[in-house]
């Protein structure tokens, strides 16, 4: 026998269970600053739980209250580096009175595009987008309807790991010194004695990935080492990538000594498939990462890598983005290495 579904409260039912006026649930329930009284406004709140009333978001956009809420996008869900940003942003978010919402594009243009106009239509007060791109004409142009859309509903777009727009676009950026920060983790095994450095990159065109081949390749110039372009492959941002890569590339022998991988899972992945293939990290091949994030401290070794400040990054991307009156549309944080027990001299 098919039942009806249960009617779902509205503020009409909430003000009739409280017994006060439609008016005096509505002023509670938008946070109005017109005067209730603690006795009105408990009865108003017991009745929204006892219905469990929930507040119809286009109701609310109608009078003209504003959610109070930040929203963040990135390609991805599962990295660990987009975790410790989206940490940042809900920790400052939450410290500021504000709700956040976090959503995935998969990668996708259209997704993100959709995903954007949802939040301004749900009046977020910022729209953070994290990680890199391949930066097209394409994308400028949906970057720049993105700010201009925002900021006509009274939002703001910030860029965090992503290029900046042209300097009339009004589109903030928190970002990081992506290349200095390779130029450094190449220098550190240069130093050590690697000069035959495989370098499992990033998807290529991605501005995070060739932000960090330019950083390599600065370093293997500055110490006298000549570029060998067949030592630069390119792939994705995972473990599955990087165990992948380097299967396929000891199957024809180990010609490096060293490898650069384009963030910590990669390197997992890697260090897997040289164990497999008998070889010992680092006494037979040193390898670093990028990011410092899970799982870097807790592999076998240890992973020299390079530190990302990726909460502070979120929590900068809120700041800039609910600041009344912002001195600077982009802000940019360091890198620094972190040593560990993966890197040796060559054997």
């Amino acid at each position: 026998m098919n039942q009806t579904p249960a009617r779902r409260a509205t503020i009409r039912d909430v003000a009739r269970r409280a017994g006060v006026s439609v008016a005096t649930a509505s002023r509670v329930l938008s946070e109005s600053s017109y005067p209730v009284s603690d006795r009105m406004r408990s009865k108003v709140l017991r009745a929204v739980h006892d219905m469990d009333y929930v507040v119809n978001a286009h109701a609310r956009a109608l009078s003209g209250v504003r959610p109070k809420m930040v929203a963040m996008v990135s390609g991805s869900m599962s990295s660990p580096f987009y975790s410790d940003i989206a940490a940042g942003v809900a920790e400052a978010a939450a410290e500021d009175d504000r709700l956040c919402m976090y959503a995935s594009s998969q990668g996708e243009a259209d997704t993100e595009l959709a995903i954007v106009s949802l939040m301004r239509e749900q009046q977020a007060d910022a729209v953070i987008l994290i990680g890199g791109v391949v930066p097209t004409e394409e994308y400028a142009e949906r970057m720049t309807r993105y700010a201009e859309s925002l900021a006509a509903a009274g939002s703001r777009l910030v860029l965090c790991g992503r290029p900046g727009l042209a300097a009339d676009i009004g589109a903030f950026v928190v970002t990081y010194d992506n290349a200095d920060g390779a130029f450094a983790i190449i220098s550190h095994l240069a130093e050590r004695g690697h000069r035959r450095i495989l370098h499992l990159a990033g998807n290529e065109g991605n501005t995070t990935a060739e932000d960090r081949v330019q950083g390599c390749r600065r370093a293997l110039a500055a110490h006298g080492i000549d570029e060998n372009p067949g030592l630069t492959v390119y792939g994705n941002f995972n473990r599955a990538s990087g165990y992948e890569r380097m299967k396929r590339r000891l199957a024809h022998g180990c010609d490096f000594t060293a490898v650069f991988c384009a963030d910590d899972t990669v390197a997992a992945g890697a260090m897997r498939a040289l164990t497999e293939a008998g070889l010992r990290v680092p006494q037979d091949v040193s390898v670093v990462g990028y990011n410092d994030c899970n799982p870097a401290p807790d592999l076998t070794p240890s992973l020299t890598t390079v530190h990302i400040p990726a909460h502070e990054l979120g929590r900068a991307a809120v700041r800039l983005a609910l600041a009344d009156n912002p001195v600077e549309r982009q802000v940019t944080l360091g890198t620094h290495i972190v040593i560990r027990n993966s890197v040796a001299a060559p054997p």
